[in-house]
């Protein structure tokens, strides 16, 4: 591969997506820009020789194969795919209604599977690629209100953790970003959608995170400009790394997790390991 890469880039009309993209395309990289409205995408970035601007909705599998299309016939490969378009569903489980659920699925877990499966077989057949994927501190511990977004998160952790061996061997590498509270536009309105209130038992609550939340947008400690920088960086090595806590919150989420899992292995240790059967 040469330093000169070809980039598809997900949600590119607005936060980190718009971030990425302009990184990558001072870089001398090429990009594949997409969005649900193009022309979003086109005056978020700006002209650029090396720009691509294409409708994508991450839903639509058509959508996904004609964006890959796109991006064959006008530079004639795809070295880099980013998985970034998402939104957030906000609120407690049982005031999330089913459909709001699967919306959520459907856009962050769904949406990078269908996008995969229109570039992974030019990656296959290139014998190289990167499949990279951002995914969330909330994908590697759940918490409160974010029972639907870490169901999805959750999902593409064990997706790509599971894909990366089933792909290696032909050159195709993966990695996921976890991001923390960053300066992007999830908590905006156009991003965000929280469950309506509908029980008592939550309302007092509800009301406490919704107005932090609120208050917290725009205001998030992470720079997305410099993430957009880190995720190029990282992009370029040989050997991209499989995980990238992204930022001093995260790397604590990862610091804590892996405590957690070795207190809650040790807890029961004797019983867990007095399970196989008699003869084994």
């Amino acid at each position: 591969m040469t330093d000169k890469k070809v980039w598809i880039v997900t949600g590119a009309g607005r936060g980190l997506g718009v971030d990425i993209v302009k990184t990558a395309l001072a870089a001398g990289h090429a990009v594949v820009a997409t969005g649900r409205d193009p022309g979003k995408v086109t005056a978020a970035i700006g002209n650029h020789d090396g720009l691509l601007a294409i409708k994508l909705d991450v839903t639509s599998p058509e959508d996904a194969q004609a964006a890959v299309e796109a991006a064959i016939s006008t530079f004639g490969r795809v070295d880099v795919l980013v998985n970034n378009a998402g939104n957030f569903y906000a609120g407690f489980f049982e005031e999330l209604s089913a459909d709001q659920v699967r919306a959520q699925i459907e856009t962050l877990l769904f949406g990078p599977m269908n996008v995969a499966r229109a570039v992974l077989p030019v990656m296959r057949k290139q014998r190289s690629g990167l499949l990279l994927t951002i995914s969330s501190t909330a994908g590697i511990a759940g918490g409160m209100f974010c029972t639907a977004y870490a169901a999805a998160k959750f999902g593409i952790e064990g997706w790509i953790e599971s894909l990366a061996p089933e792909i290696a061997p032909y050159g195709v590498r993966t990695m996921l970003v976890e991001p923390g509270f960053f300066r992007t536009e999830l908590l905006s309105a156009e991003s965000t959608t929280y469950a309506r209130p509908s029980i008592d038992d939550y309302a007092a609550r509800t009301k406490e995170t919704v107005a932090a939340w609120s208050g917290m947008d725009g205001k998030q400690g992470g720079d997305p400009a410099k993430l957009a920088e880190a995720i190029v960086q990282l992009a370029g090595l040989d050997e991209p790394p499989a995980r990238f806590a992204a930022g001093v919150d995260a790397v604590q989420t990862f610091e804590t997790k892996a405590k957690t899992l070795l207190d809650q292995a040790d807890a029961h240790r004797k019983l867990s390991s007095s399970l196989a059967h008699d003869d084994a």
